[in-house]
């Protein structure tokens, strides 16, 4: 799929026939060209031939059946992986990834390990949402939230995501209400400033997983360009002008970052009214060993009693590599 030849078929044509090809595509989720009826037939024949609707993904599902990953090959025979993860309230999140690896290389994420290779344009970023529309569509189900937080940073690679997530917001595309989509940063000051400008009702994660500039320095190199002091500014800022919560994520890194004098440094450093924390259970890719479930929960426990808005992540995919920090877009050429 590739909306640019969808539009550059389309460029000479009324404004209106964009619209309905978009809607053709992500609000019904045709999956051949010959079902939107609302386009003439020589328009449809065109389309078929030189922009089809074919996704090119191999499906992994978790035992359990609540976590499925995709990995989706692209045109230039590049991978990515996106995942699916339904949740026990019916709430179906797809975790879209926003570049194919990552040039960030924090120590404890597999996409780190395997470099930057490019961005993902828009189409890519909206076909890994298509995909799990068509697929939840015929268990006559929705998407209910999307979260960047798969491979790659999304503010480094911010104007795709913006054209994406107006697809994804579009009542004439996929429809999802703008609370319902999440951003996840490492601390991209500038894309927070842009974020909080552009789309005031998206919801703003930060990448935090140390209580300290030096420890956060050693775990996520970028911490060195964006600091713990200029990071919280930005979101500081952003609150100010969105008047939202923002979620900070910490992964649980044994022997690490989980002692008890870390957590009580951790609640002085998110004392405030609209910080909240979500505790990550760490799944193995090697380096580093998960904190143990007990020392998770005292952990948490001196959080919750300094105050702190404090929630813990379900452990989803970890038996097809889907979970937090695993995608790794294995085999990145066909």
């Amino acid at each position: 799929m590739n909306l640019e030849k969808i539009e550059t078929i389309l460029k000479n044509e009324p404004d209106f026939r964009l619209k309905q090809a978009r809607k053709a595509v992500f609000h019904d989720l045709i999956t051949d060209w010959s079902e939107a009826t609302t386009l003439p037939k020589n328009i449809r024949e065109k389309l078929q031939k030189e922009a089809p609707l074919d996704i090119d993904a191999e499906i992994f599902s978790s035992k359990d059946g609540r976590t499925i990953k995709v990995r989706l090959v692209l045109e230039d025979g590049l991978a990515i992986e996106t995942v699916l993860m339904k949740h026990t309230d019916r709430r179906n999140t797809v975790c879209v990834s926003s570049q194919v690896g990552c040039p960030l290389r924090c120590l404890f994420c597999v996409t780190g390990e395997m470099g930057f290779k490019r961005d993902l344009n828009a189409s890519e970023i909206a076909e890994q949402v298509l995909f799990f529309a068509r697929h939840l569509g015929k268990q006559n189900e929705k998407i209910s939230n999307i979260v960047f937080m798969g491979m790659g940073e999304p503010f480094l690679n911010w104007e795709n995501v913006k054209e994406a997530i107006k697809l994804i917001n579009d009542d004439n595309c996929f429809g999802i209400g703008a609370r319902k989509i999440s951003v996840s940063t490492a601390g991209i000051t500038e894309g927070i400033e842009k974020l909080a400008d552009e789309f005031p009702q998206i919801n703003l994660a930060i990448s935090l997983h140390a209580p300290d500039d030096k420890l956060r320095g050693e775990l996520m190199p970028v911490n060195k360009k964006y600091p713990l002091p200029k990071v919280f500014q930005a979101v500081d800022d952003y609150i100010e002008k969105t008047n939202r919560k923002v979620m900070f994520e910490y992964v649980m890194l044994k022997g690490v970052n989980d002692s008890e004098k870390q957590a009580r440094e951790l609640a002085r450093l998110l004392k405030y009214p609209l910080y909240m924390i979500n505790l990550i259970a760490y799944n193995p890719n090697g380096g580093f060993e998960p904190t143990p479930a007990e020392k998770i929960k005292k952990f948490k426990d001196i959080l919750e009693n300094a105050g702190i808005f404090t929630t813990q992540r379900y452990r989803f995919g970890t038996d097809i590599e889907a979970a937090c920090g695993q995608l790794a877009g294995k085999d990145i050429r066909r």
